[in-house]
């Protein structure tokens, strides 16, 4: 099964949500829309549901354009933030009832209940109601409904926005073992940068209703095609240091053809100690993780962080060398594109 969609734009008066979007999503991938909140990537989620119809575009799935095709007959299963189940059924009755509706016969919806129940490990609350249970067994009763339709694409709109820390790292096992499953895309959408790198296959980052780059969550990581996507995929954010600031910069040679250029690092690349290029900054305040510790810093007026090994410590206000290598360095124009610049350099 392929899904596609085609050039899609759609207006909500003089506003553009959707920019020429430009997608395929196949067979057996959780493909992620990854982007800040009013992106675009819900509202294309349900142009492809067939909730809404885009203003120029196509929706194409497996060769056939489904413009106008009611989302009922689109075969589409979708999952959203709010579960929407039905009070008064049990949890076998809600994952059974889309196929009780077209008419499968009992024993057929029995065997797939008790199937997929057992796969996300719901088969003791078949006989609660929605009242009894808590958020993260009404999310995976919200899976097990949307996995027994056999559908054409999953569309899940922020599905474990409403659990907690814990209980959405284990709701992320169980939508990786769905997609081992039922071998059909799962379109998935999120907010959360942490979210998109555990679960997707493919990864599509949206701003302002277009999308800026598309690949592995690591392509994404190691080679982000400018600034947005540099600064939004990666817990913390990338350092981006001005062009007016990168006179703190020691042990690099900029060339004059780079002088407008901003410079990027990540903070795991940015540690204690003298590098092959350094700079000086104040410690702001430190951060804890247990495996690792954050260094929150200054250079003159422009925020940093860094990271080092658990046991660092340090004073507030106390003067910190920070150093990375050269190859750690990413290079954005004045536009925000990524520049990968391998000469030109030379170090001090």
């Amino acid at each position: 099964m392929v899904v596609e969609v085609k050039g899609i734009t759609k207006y909500f008066g003089e506003t553009k949500a959707l920019d020429d979007v430009n997608l395929r999503f196949e067979d057996g991938e959780i493909f992620v829309l990854l982007g800040p909140s009013g992106c675009g990537k819900t509202t294309l989620l349900r142009v492809i549901a067939g909730l809404l119809e885009p203003d120029r575009g196509e929706v194409v799935v497996n060769g056939k354009v489904v413009n106008g095709v009611p989302p009922a007959d689109r075969n589409v299963a979708m999952v959203f933030q709010n579960y929407a189940l039905y009070p008064h059924m049990t949890v076998y009755e809600n994952i059974a009832l889309n196929m009780k509706v077209r008419g499968v016969r009992r024993e057929v919806i029995d065997e797939k209940v008790r199937r997929v129940a057992k796969v996300l490990k719901i088969e003791q609350l078949l006989f609660k109601r929605p009242g009894q249970l808590s958020g993260g067994q009404a999310q995976r009763v919200a899976l097990a409904r949307a996995m027994v339709r056999d559908p054409s694409v999953y569309l899940m709109d922020e599905p474990l926005s409403n659990l907690d820390a814990k209980l959405r790292v284990e709701a992320r096992a169980e939508i990786k073992r769905m997609k081992e499953m039922v071998n059909v895309p799962i379109v998935y959408v999120t907010h959360d940068q942490v979210e998109a790198m555990s679960l997707g296959d493919k990864v599509a980052v949206m701003n302002e209703g277009r999308v800026l780059q598309v690949g592995t969550p690591l392509e994404l990581y190691d080679r982000p095609r400018n600034v947005f996507v540099a600064t939004f995929v990666g817990n913390p954010p990338m350092n981006v240091i001005p062009p007016d600031r990168l006179q703190f910069l020691r042990g690099v040679e900029i060339p004059p053809s780079m002088g407008k250029y901003r410079v990027g690092v990540r903070p795991s690349r940015l540690r204690p100690g003298e590098g092959q290029v350094s700079l000086k900054a104040r410690v702001e305040f430190v951060e804890p993780l247990g495996d690792q510790t954050l260094i929150h810093c200054r250079v003159g007026d422009l925020p940093l962080v860094a990271t080092a090994e658990a046991s660092w410590t340090a004073k507030e206000g106390s003067e910190v060398v920070l150093g990375t290598t050269v190859d750690a360095l990413y290079w954005f124009d004045e536009e925000g594109n990524a520049k990968y610049v391998t000469e030109g350099l030379n170090t001090a």
